[in-house]
């Protein structure tokens, strides 16, 4: 049984180049996004953190994976449909405060198949997590019940649009 607040949802973004409900919802920045690379950060609340203290390592998969998305955005044409089909994160030390940094790029593309890399990075600038993923562009790219608002000057340049 489906219900309104369950789904289908439809919704607006600001533009190709912006936060999802669900990297709103997790205070996710867009840096920058060009060029296949992209930079976001996430604050460490109190709402991430997991029974010991520490940001959980759901959140900060989550950072990774956007910022894998924005700079593969970045490389697309707007509204095109992919996703992630593959992941692997690697911990390398707890986050215990402050604004965690995820810089990604993109590795490659085959066809529909585009790989990438992201590794995160504490405010002392330690790398804490390394991700790589392969994501697949969809045959059928339109987007059912999204939004997005006109594209900014700079996004129709090519530019990449995210917020500095």
């Amino acid at each position: 049984m489906t219900t309104a607040s369950t789904g289908p949802h439809h919704f607006s973004m600001a533009g190709w180049m912006a936060t999802a409900p669900f990297e709103t919802l997790l205070n996710i920045t867009i840096v920058e996004a060009a060029r296949g690379r992209a930079v976001l950060t996430m604050p460490f609340l109190l709402q991430y953190a997991q029974g010991a203290g520490l940001m959980h390592g759901g959140a900060l998969v989550s950072l990774a994976d956007s910022s894998m998305v924005m700079a593969i955005k970045s490389l697309l044409p707007s509204g095109s449909h992919f996703a992630t089909i593959r992941l692997e994160s690697r911990f390398l030390h707890p986050v215990k405060k402050g604004v965690v940094t995820a810089r990604a790029t993109v590795l490659s593309r085959a066809d529909r198949v585009i790989e990438g890399q992201a590794t995160l990075y504490d405010e002392q600038g330690r790398a804490v997590m390394e991700f790589a993923s392969t994501f697949k562009i969809a045959r059928d790219t339109r987007i059912e019940g999204i939004t997005y608002l006109p594209p900014t000057a700079t996004e129709a340049q090519g530019g990449d649009g995210g917020p500095k």
